[in-house]
């Protein structure tokens, strides 16, 4: 556990947070039962075969042992010459046993062990007893006893539980490294979400405050300024932008409801709509628009622009100029505000991501560009120059 802490630490930093945890615990136990399950089963699979691979071993060599005694007994009895002793392994007793029961040389490990022809195991020690040399010299019984089986499986047992837990340790380290593997794309997308909740909490305070004062304003002068109005209406349409980008991120989108759209018409109604805000910003705008139809949403379409000309007047300088041209169906808005970096050109259509924190912004608008530029054919091009501005070029002549 100290391991998968401190691995722990070293890849999140500030740590998960609980439903992560569960996430990747749930996981990292998952993986590590499974392949301890798997790991024991082919250990004890090992450890069986090899058993029975010792223990017929030690049946054929004590087996041999026993042929080898009885061959001399019955030689010594044939030739009429005294039995030698033989030697044998430090691990094997010898014991020779008459017609009667009676040991008549070396020493039994189980006294009162039967007298009769098998393959026994006492205790320790396995026994072969045989009756080869068929009483040559009053010896019935050759009895061969090993301690070495017991030995070996002790050995193995303590080898195979070793490779078990070096397979363990192994298998935890991969497995902490395969969660975080797994792990990562997710605390990535719950980090995007998290930073997405601040920053369309924080676009929502926004407008929201500026309500509030301008309806108590109202209220306290039982009237309405044309400033108070203003700013009731730039609120207000704030909110309603938001709402239709958080729609439009709906995991269960609407049906497409494509008809024909003069977009010069729709371009500007969209560009009226952003007056306002334009003005409180001494931003002017300056468009020249040919009439064009395509085939689309128009819901969809007065999203498209309403991003583009939002984030072209939120990323400009006061008293400056955005300029929207329609030309043979290819759609221009260009800015000179902050412009955007090079590296990061492409990275601002993905969802959830910002170039910049200048303006504020939730990173969905370009995303939302893109999605249905997508979706429609639409070819998108960026020029963009740090602090020069940036200019939007799409391209509907090939529209579906």
């Amino acid at each position: 556990m100290a391991v998968i802490e401190l691995l722990h630490k070293e890849e999140w930093g500030t740590g998960m947070n609980s439903l992560e945890k569960k996430s990747f615990y749930s996981f990292l136990s998952l993986y590590i039962i499974s392949s301890v399950l798997f790991i024991s089963i082919i250990g004890y699979w090992y450890y069986a075969a090899q058993k029975r691979s010792l223990e017929n071993e030690t049946y054929y060599r004590l087996q041999h042992i026993a042929d080898m005694h009885s061959g001399d007994i019955i030689v010594a009895h044939m030739q009429g010459v005294e039995l030698k002793s033989r030697v044998v392994p430090g691990d094997v007793k010898v014991a020779y046993i008459d017609s009667l029961g009676l040991v008549i040389k070396g020493l039994l490990i189980e006294p009162f062990m039967k007298r009769e022809v098998g393959y026994f195991h006492f205790d320790k020690y396995n026994v072969f007893v045989s009756n080869g040399p068929r009483e040559h010299l009053g010896i019935e019984y050759v009895v061969i006893q090993s301690d070495s089986l017991f030995g070996e499986l002790v050995n193995l047992k303590v080898n195979v539980i070793k490779a078990i837990v070096v397979a363990m340790i192994f298998i935890i380290f991969i497995a902490v490294v395969l969660a975080k593997l797994f792990m990562r794309p997710v605390r990535q997308r719950v980090e995007q979400i998290e930073r997405f909740i601040d920053d369309v909490t924080h676009e929502l305070n926004t407008p929201i405050t500026a309500l509030s004062m301008s309806t108590n304003q109202a209220i306290k002068q039982s009237k309405c300024s044309e400033n108070t109005l203003r700013n009731i209406s730039i609120s207000t349409k704030q909110l309603y932008d938001i709402y239709s980008s958080l729609t439009y991120l709906n995991f269960t989108p609407k049906k497409s409801q494509d008809e024909s759209v003069d977009m010069a018409e729709l371009l500007s109604s969209s560009i009226e709509y952003y007056r306002p805000l334009c003005e409180s910003k001494k931003i002017t705008i300056n468009s020249r628009l040919e009439r064009f139809n395509v085939n689309v949403d128009s819901s969809k379409l007065k999203l498209l622009f309403g991003n583009l000309i939002s984030n072209a007047i939120k990323y400009s300088h006061p008293n400056s100029t955005v300029e929207i041209e329609l030309k043979d169906g290819v759609l221009s808005v260009k800015d000179y505000g902050i412009g955007i970096e090079s590296l990061k050109q492409k990275e601002i259509f993905k969802r959830y991501q910002r170039a910049t924190k200048y303006a504020g912004g939730f990173g969905v608008g370009l995303s939302i560009v893109k999605s249905i530029a997508n979706e429609y054919g639409i070819d998108v091009e960026l020029d963009s120059t740090v602090g020069k501005g940036s200019e939007f070029r799409l391209d509907f002549s090939k529209a579906i």
